[in-house]
């Protein structure tokens, strides 16, 4: 181990350490499988940092970091996406609610630009007020787009009805309000609030040498200050939800829709592996209950259930495409119906265990690949603990019917839920 880290430990094949100079974390993760690395910073901020007057931040600054630094910038002939393509990489970025990444996936010897790069613009960012400009026209484009889908708008509908205190009320992309009025200095402020060492993740997966990828993080990294100020802490908490709620959304379209969110614990709750499994049970083949509800009886064209596995508390989601004639309220006292039954006799011992089989087979082909890898390791970090993810299989496979059944009793309750209504025009006429 190159001696700038303090080693953390290990879990699931995955080292994880800190480099004692600015406390940045790296994980790391040998795979051979083919001569390729996945390079990923995960920074702990998105939506859920934002406040009001400055919603869609991060991912406004996820567009502007790709607009370069002095050293790499397309002036110079060194744009960041120029520059990485040209050896091969694959390169992108995203924002969620609680974080953003950032990531390379090229051949093993260009590792060390990758990490040059990151290092680069994790301070050094230019945020050029024409780029912010530019930019902004661009996002206002992807938001118009963004509510010209009914199901997108149906989502942030039924989460900004069902989080009234807590930021997870915004969209990632923010309200276009926001958007269209803030400024470069909003931006930089933000900026230099969050983007340091000490608010960051790098993961490093693929078949490249551990201390040599560990020492060429020390030197592009190793000279970056820590922050010289305490990261901002999310302390608000949303109050306890007192009734269920209901919104309508109204569009041009053709299937109507039903989303049901209860609110449900932190990914860290032990509880929410449960309700990964009940996820399972309600809405994954044909053997699943809200499938042979819905779907075999006409009522609905299909239909999901979505465990959101969040840093705070969150939503477990329902939702179903209407088939043609059928009302709204038929098929959300349908779902009512099948959860009142899950609350009052439990599901069986047959259910949990082929749930707990489809969810360990879907995970391990999610695994499938450095990528793939960082990708899901990326949302542990995000959710508070990275061993969220090296731990999961065996955590899935101790879950038990009482847990499923005290899970479905305590969340999926009729006062902690959101519903909304996706109502096309031409059937609200």
């Amino acid at each position: 181990m190159h001696d700038a880290f303090s080693f953390i430990e290990s879990s699931g094949g995955i080292d994880g350490f800190r480099l004692d100079a600015n406390d940045l974390q790296v994980l790391f993760l040998e795979d051979t499988a083919a001569p390729v690395v996945t390079f990923m910073v995960t920074y702990h901020v998105g939506s859920r940092n934002e406040h009001a007057g400055h919603t869609g931040a991060t991912h406004m600054l996820e567009h502007l970091m790709f607009k370069g630094t002095e050293r790499f910038h397309k002036r110079r002939g060194t744009s960041i996406f120029d520059t990485l393509q040209r050896v091969g990489a694959e390169v992108n970025a995203s924002t969620w609610v609680d974080r953003t990444n950032y990531y390379e996936m090229l051949p093993k010897e260009h590792l060390p630009l990758a990490i040059e790069i990151e290092a680069d613009r994790m301070r050094n960012a230019l945020l050029d007020p024409d780029d912010v400009e530019a930019e902004r026209t661009v996002i206002l484009n992807e938001y118009d787009q963004g509510q010209n889908e009914p199901t997108r708008r149906l989502f942030d509908a039924v989460w900004s009805a069902a989080f009234v205190a807590h930021p997870y009320h915004h969209p990632t992309i923010g309200w276009r309000s926001d958007i269209e009025t803030i400024s470069r200095d909003g931006l930089k402020h933000f900026y230099d609030t969050y983007y340091w060492p000490n608010n960051a993740t790098l993961s490093i997966i693929g078949d490249v040498d551990r201390d040599a990828a560990l020492a060429q993080v020390a030197e592009a990294f190793g000279d970056l200050p820590r922050a010289p100020h305490a990261i901002p802490e999310v302390t608000t908490r949303e109050p306890e939800q007192a009734g269920p709620r209901h919104v309508t959304v109204h569009q041009d379209g053709q299937l109507g829709a039903v989303l049901m969110g209860y609110k449900s614990p932190p990914a860290l709750d032990e509880a929410s592996d449960a309700l990964d499994v009940l996820a399972r049970i309600l809405a994954s083949g044909k053997s699943s209950r809200l499938y042979r509800r819905l779907t075999d009886r006409g009522l609905a064209a299909d239909v999901f259930a979505m465990n959101f596995r969040l840093r705070d508390p969150s939503l477990f989601s329902l939702f179903a495409f209407l088939n043609p004639e059928r009302t709204h309220e038929e098929v959300q006292a349908a779902i009512e119906e099948t959860l009142a039954a899950v609350r009052a006799d439990g599901v069986t011992a047959d259910e949990v265990a082929r749930a707990k089989k489809q969810l360990i087979a879907k995970e391990a082909f999610g695994r499938d690949g450095s990528f793939q890898v960082a990708a899901q390791l990326n949302e542990a970090i995000a959710a508070g603990d990275w061993r969220l993810y090296t731990t999961y299989l065996d955590r899935i496979d101790a879950v038990t019917v009482d847990a499923v059944n005290a899970a479905a009793q305590r969340f999926l309750t009729p006062a902690g839920r959101t519903t909304g209504w996706y109502v096309p025009d031409a059937v609200a006429a």
